[in-house]
């Protein structure tokens, strides 16, 4: 019945939420800030609206040299980003769908520059028919326009589509666009509430394809 998958990226295709979370947690600790991990939890799978992680730090150390605290933080993250492949089982369920005949996209509440870059890096680009990202909608997750545009991009209804989310907040956006949702937390998410989603699993490589679609079913 399911003609299309709508993934996530961040945390989901490839684990870059913890890359950019010791970026941050080190430069915190460099200017003897504790970094509020209930903000850094509320905000992951959204942007920075509710928690902008500089903006927080500025306010408690106000003398701080903005250029070089980014150098150092993006120079940690890329160092780690590097290093990373996609996580277990993405290539494997992408393999499956392509077999299927299913539509494939991304809806990602991160900017283009950032998706597209990773992606053509781990050589999954060519594998999505559509990106959603954060400059195509005048709100991200958990607000569901990325779901909407990515089912419409790909030329099918929202009820034959299933996304796949790391955060609360995709799942959250998924639902309200009318797709089933799969939640596959990582290590930054797993202990938050995922309970509005339709299936929960440790992992991509848990189950197969069709095993997740057949649990959608039922």
């Amino acid at each position: 019945m399911f003609r299309a998958l709508i993934l996530d990226f961040d945390g989901l295709i490839l684990d870059t939420e913890t890359a950019v979370f010791r970026s941050w947690e080190r430069v915190y600790e460099e200017s003897g800030i504790e970094l509020p991990m209930d903000l850094w939890f509320g905000a992951i799978g959204s942007d920075d609206s509710s928690y902008d992680p500089l903006a927080y730090l500025l306010e408690r150390r106000p003398g701080l040299e903005i250029g070089a605290l980014h150098e150092r933080r993006r120079a940690h993250r890329n160092e780690v980003l590097a290093g990373l492949a996609p996580l277990p089982g993405v290539v494997e369920r992408l393999d499956e769908a392509r077999e299927r005949g299913l539509r494939l996209a991304v809806a990602s509440s991160s900017e283009r520059e950032w998706v597209e870059g990773h992606l053509g890096r781990l050589g999954l680009l060519d594998r999505f028919h559509a990106l959603r990202c954060k400059e195509d909608v005048p709100r991200v997750k958990p607000d569901p326009a990325l779901f909407r545009d990515a089912a419409l991009a790909l030329g099918v209804d929202a009820s034959l589509a299933v996304a796949f989310e790391d955060s609360p907040h995709g799942v959250a956006a998924a639902r309200g666009a009318g797709l089933r949702c799969v939640a596959v937390p990582g290590p930054m998410t797993a202990s938050l509430d995922f309970a509005r989603a339709h299936l929960r699993l440790a992992s991509l490589a848990e189950r197969r394809l069709d095993e997740i679609l057949e649990a959608l079913v039922g």
